[in-house]
C-alpha cells in the first residue's frame, strides 16, 4: 500500500472522448496500487454523480480519494458535496508580470446573512446565498451557488483576472481590483448564470453558462 497518494489525471475536455469514469477504470486496471488518490479533474467538471460512482470504482480496489484537484472552483463543487479535501491546480506558466492565481479554496457552507462577513486568501465558493448587508472578499474568484445580493470583492490582492459568478448576480455593490461597479437590477437570462469581469478597467456584467447540475445540487443541499 502507498504511504504517499497517488496521482490520478484525468484528460482535458477538449483530449478526452471517455466519461471521467472510464478515465479511472483504465487507470485503476493497468497501474493502480491500494491506498490514497488525488484525483485531478483538469478543467473537467465532474457531476455529483460520476463523482460518487468513481468513489465506488475506486473502493473496489482497496482505495480511496482522498482529494480532488481543478484548475476551476467550478469543478470542485461536487467533491465539497461529498466532503473530500479540494484543491485549485496552479497554473503552470505564469508572465512575470502577472500575479501568480491563489492555489487555495475556501468553501462555505449555508447562507451569508446581514452583519456577516467573510474574507478569504485564495477563491472562495459559497454554496447558499448572499444576502443584502452580507460581505464576501476574496484575493481569488468570488463564485456563488446561489443568489448574490450583498457586496462582493473578487482580487483584494489587485488581481485583475479575478471573476465574480453567481447563480443570480444582484449584488448591492461589486469590485474587482480596485474597480467599483453597482449590479444589475433586471432578472438574468433563463438559463443562465451571470459573471462579472474586468474589460478595460471596468467592470462588466455577461451571462456565463452554468456548470452546476440539478442532481448536484440536490446532493449538496440534502
Amino acid at each position: 500500500m502507498h504511504s504517499s497518494p497517488q496521482h490520478l489525471r484525468l484528460k482535458s475536455e477538449a483530449n478526452s472522448s471517455a466519461s471521467a469514469l472510464d478515465e479511472v477504470t483504465t487507470w485503476l486496471d493497468s497501474h493502480h496500487e491500494a491506498g490514497a488518490i488525488w484525483l485531478h479533474c483538469s478543467d473537467r467538471i465532474v457531476t455529483l454523480p460520476e463523482l460518487r460512482a468513481i468513489q465506488t470504482r475506486v473502493e473496489t480496489t482497496g482505495s480511496w480519494i482522498e482529494r480532488v484537484v481543478a484548475r476551476e472552483a467550478l469543478g470542485l463543487v461536487a467533491a465539497a458535496g461529498l466532503a473530500l479535501e479540494t484543491a485549485l491546480e496552479q497554473a503552470s506558466e505564469t508572465p512575470q508580470n502577472i500575479p501568480s492565481p491563489p492555489d487555495s479554496l475556501t468553501i462555505h457552507r449555508g447562507t451569508l446573512r446581514s452583519g456577516d462577513h467573510l474574507e478569504v486568501e485564495g477563491s472562495l465558493l459559497v454554496l447558499g446565498d448572499v444576502n443584502p448587508g452580507a460581505r464576501v472578499s476574496a484575493r481569488g474568484d468570488v463564485r456563488v451557488w446561489g443568489r448574490l445580493r450583498g457586496v462582493a470583492h473578487a482580487g483584494t490582492g489587485g488581481d485583475q483576472r479575478a471573476r465574480i459568478v453567481a447563480l443570480q448576480l444582484r449584488p448591492l455593490q461589486l469590485r474587482i481590483a480596485d474597480a467599483v461597479a453597482r449590479g444589475p437590477e433586471d432578472l438574468p437570462p433563463a438559463g443562465f448564470c451571470e459573471q462579472a469581469i474586468l474589460i478595460q478597467g471596468s467592470i462588466a456584467i455577461e451571462p456565463a453558462e452554468p456548470h452546476w447540475s440539478v442532481e448536484a445540487s440536490r446532493g449538496l443541499n440534502g
